[in-house]
Parts: C-alpha cells; sequence; structure tokens
C-alpha cells in the first residue's frame, strides 16, 4: 500500500509520500539512541511539564487535528475531535501519576535493604493502526515517555499525516530532538528496523496475522512486545436488563468509529424472553442512522477508511447470507463516491459463517438468541478472541458468573467497552497480551531491577 492520504468519502487522493530511504532510517534510529542517552536522565517532573504542554496543544488545536483525522480515515468530525481530546486526557494523566507509579518499591527481606527500581528500556517501535489515529498512538506514546523510553512510530500508510501531526506536537511540547519520530516507512521495511539491535522493545496494534509476525521477529531478537490485536466482543442482554439503555448503548458500541473498532461490540447475544422485542427495537435504530460526510454535524456513521475495507465487509456479508443468515437490514454497499456500507443486522448466523467467527469491521451487528447464562456465556466464549465483553443485567449471580466466567481482558457491566488512561486495557487468546494505560501500561516497557543491600 502507499504511503497516501486517500478521503474516505470521496475517494480522492489527497496527498502522497515517498518512504524512508535506508540512510533516512539509519539516521533516525542513530538520533533515537542518543536521545534516549539523555533523555532518560531527565526527572518525572521536567517530563511532567513536557507531557502538560502536549496536552495543552492538542486541546488548543483540537479543531484542526480532529479535521485531519476525518480527512485521513472517515469518522464524523465530533468523534475524531473527542478522540483529540481523549489524549490529552492521558497526557495529564502521565503526566500527575508516573512518577507514583513508578517509584522504587521497598520490599521486606533479610536485608539491610531491598527494593524494585524501575528503569526505561529504551528506543520502542509502536506500529499503530488507522481507526484511531490519533488516540491508539498516544495510549502507547504517553506511558512510555513518561517513563522515560524514546519512541519511534511506524503508523499505517493511509494517515501520514496524523502521524507527522503526532511527532510535531510532541517537539511542539519540548520533548528533545529525537525522543519521538515517525517513521514514514512500508510494512516491508518494519523487519529491518525491528531487527535493528537499537530498537529495545515493540508494541503493536492492529490485526492478528500482524501481530504474530512481529511477535516473532521480536522473540528471536529477545525483545519485549505488546500486543492488542482483534476482538469479536459480546454484548450480552439478560431479561432483566434495562431494554431501552441497552439497545440505545448496543447500537452505539457497534457502529462507534464507524464501527472499525477492536472493542466495538460486534456479537450480540440476547436471552430468549427479551429477543424479540430487542432484535425490533435494534433494527428500528440501526435503520435510522444517518449515514453520510463525516464533516457533517449530524453525521452519525461515516464511511470506511478504505476501498478494500469496503470490499472485504460486503464480502463477509454477502458469504454470511449465502451461509444462511437472515439479513434484517443494510446489507449493502451505498451508491456515489466515497467507501460507505449500510448500517446492518444479521440473524440466524450459522456457524460456518464470516459474521460467526470472524471478526467484522464495519457496522455490521450479528443477532443471536440463547436460553439462559450457561448458553450465553458458551457463545460468547465460542470464539478466537478475548478482548471485551459488554453484559446487561440487575442480577448480583448473573453479573457475578459473567465477570468470572467470561474469557476476556476487559468485562463492562452495564456499559459499553471502552478504554480509560486509568485503567489498563488489553485482551487474551488471540486478542493479544500485555497491558496498555493505568499503572500495567507504565509498566510494561522498564525493567523491573531488584536491588538488594546488605545490611
Amino acid at each position: 500500500m502507499a504511503i497516501a492520504t486517500v478521503n474516505p468519502a470521496t475517494g480522492e487522493t489527497v496527498a502522497v509520500f515517498d518512504p524512508l530511504s535506508e540512510i533516512e532510517i539509519e539516521q533516525m534510529l542513530a538520533r533515537a539512541e542518543a536521545a534516549f542517552g539523555s533523555y532518560r536522565r531527565t526527572s518525572h517532573a521536567q517530563r511532567a511539564r513536557w507531557m502538560e504542554r502536549a496536552a495543552a496543544i492538542l486541546e488548543e488545536d483540537q479543531d484542526r487535528f480532529g479535521r485531519l483525522v476525518t480527512t485521513e480515515m472517515g469518522k464524523p468530525l465530533r468523534s475524531a475531535i473527542q478522540e483529540v481530546v481523549k489524549c490529552a486526557w492521558a497526557c495529564r494523566y502521565y503526566a500527575e501519576h508516573a512518577e507514583r507509579l513508578l517509584a522504587d518499591e521497598t520490599v521486606p527481606t533479610g536485608a539491610g535493604l531491598s527494593y524494585v527500581r524501575y528503569q526505561p528500556l529504551g528506543p520502542v517501535l509502536a506500529v499503530m493502526p488507522w481507526n484511531f489515529p490519533f488516540w491508539q498512538v498516544f495510549r502507547c506514546a504517553a506511558p512510555a515517555l513518561a517513563a522515560g523510553n524514546v519512541g519511534l512510530l511506524k503508523h499505517a500508510s493511509n494517515v501520514p499525516q496524523c502521524a507527522l501531526e503526532i511527532e510535531r506536537i510532541f517537539l511542539r511540547a519540548g520533548f528533545p530532538e529525537g525522543v519521538f519520530q515517525t517513521l514514514l516507512v512500508t510494512s516491508g521495511q518494519v523487519a529491518r528496523v525491528l531487527d535493528d539491535p537499537r530498537i529495545r522493545a515493540a508494541t503493536l496494534t492492529g490485526s492478528e496475522p500482524a501481530g504474530s509476525q512481529v511477535a516473532a521477529q521480536a522473540g528471536r531478537r529477545i525483545k519485549k512486545t505488546v500486543l492488542e490485536l482483534g476482538g469479536s466482543d459480546p454484548f450480552i442482554v439478560m431479561p432483566s436488563a434495562d431494554l431501552e439503555a441497552a439497545v440505545s448503548t448496543a447500537v452505539q458500541a457497534r457502529v462507534i468509529n464507524n464501527g472499525q473498532s477492536c472493542i466495538a461490540a460486534k456479537r450480540f447475544i440476547v436471552a430468549e424472553p427479551v429477543a424479540e422485542e430487542f432484535q425490533r427495537r435494534f433494527v428500528e435504530a440501526m435503520e435510522r442512522l444517518k449515514v453520510g460526510d463525516p464533516m457533517e454535524a449530524a453525521t452519525e456513521v461515516g464511511p470506511l477508511a478504505t476501498a478494500q475495507i469496503l470490499e472485504e465487509l460486503d464480502e463477509q456479508v454477502r458469504r454470511s447470507v449465502e451461509a444462511g443468515a437472515r439479513l434484517l437490514t443494510g446489507g449493502r454497499r451505498l451508491p456515489g463516491p466515497g467507501f460507505y456500507y449500510a448500517p446492518t443486522v444479521l440473524t440466524r448466523v450459522p456457524e460456518n459463517a464470516p459474521a460467526y467467527s470472524e471478526e467484522i469491521f464495519g457496522p455490521v451487528a450479528a443477532l443471536f438468541r440463547v436460553g439462559n447464562v450457561d448458553e450465553a456465556i458458551r457463545l460468547a466464549n465460542a470464539t478466537r478472541f478475548g478482548l471485551g465483553a459488554s453484559v446487561w443485567t440487575s442480577d448480583p449471580a448473573e453479573r457475578a458468573r459473567f465477570i468470572e466466567e467470561i474469557e476476556a481482558g476487559m468485562v463492562y457491566v452495564n456499559a459499553m467497552v471502552v478504554s480509560d488512561p486509568r485503567l489498563p486495557f488489553g485482551g487474551v487468546k488471540r486478542s493479544g497480551y500485555g497491558r496498555e494505560l493505568g499503572a500495567h501500561g507504565i509498566r510494561e516497557f522498564v525493567n523491573a531491577k531488584t536491588v538488594w543491600i546488605k545490611a
């Protein structure tokens, strides 16, 4: 894929960039190594000042940054601006809490003094996706830089202007040259960067095949990795749930980011006593959604990010219907320029259909009916993914079982799954390993050094 901005609302190519040469890559790696040598010795207070300034820049220029996000990947402008503001929240969280989260931890032993000290690892390569082009980067960059590491960003090839703007934000905030750099490189050039001994660790958010490839390569070099991969999140509704709240949240949870989110609800598992009513309300709400120009305030669902994603989604829906799934609404591309797909609802989805087992990255929901809690949990876990889950119930016993038995990195009760700087974010099974955000996130790329001093 070329490194280019293609407006998903029109299909127009806005800008094209040449990938870095081998000489340019070498220069940036050398700059990162040199920057780490001095940056690691800066104080928490100094890093916090720079991080606070980055947050202020994000808020001051939120409209401009939001328009850039919408132009490059197509989400509604209101959502794009909210994404930028959320990045400021992450920066402020680590500016305020990094020193406490990384403070020496005294451990009583037979020594005169024994403790754990957290120290940065070095240059960290971040391979990031296009769907949240600011948030995905800041949620790994803010803790990594707050801990004293330096970052090199290989962003998705369809959001190069966002990638370059993020580098400028850190420079404008006062971070030294080389502490955060954007590498405009192709996917084929990532292996060369990851193999370089100056890269000490890597983090990837993206597809299962990409994560597997990066993890395997990093493993051969004994380098730490964090992977946040795909999801096929269940959204479970039991008879005791507040049905009105469940339906309105279900629609939002399915079409957030035009349906292109790893933590979007994708499989809606509803207990039989309320299944018919939930289905009726859900389909009606999906049909009322305003699909259109993402720059317009009234738009709720914009275009998919690329022509290829549109093709793949349309193929998944077509094959699911051919396998026996029943189409309740949507199921088609929308006419005109751009990469638009109608909000879609499928039901009676058989096990051999793509909508049953594959991650669906677009505004397509699959409805399932179950008879009891046992069936709901069994179906929720019947996937190779294990990222998040949303469960809706007023029954304490049901809530306890869902929390204990659902195989996921996150379980949200009577709410949709979201990321929060204060809480660890990540999954299990084929959804990856390691955590971003919270205390766990900032400790992923540090050396937990044991210190033992004889009495």
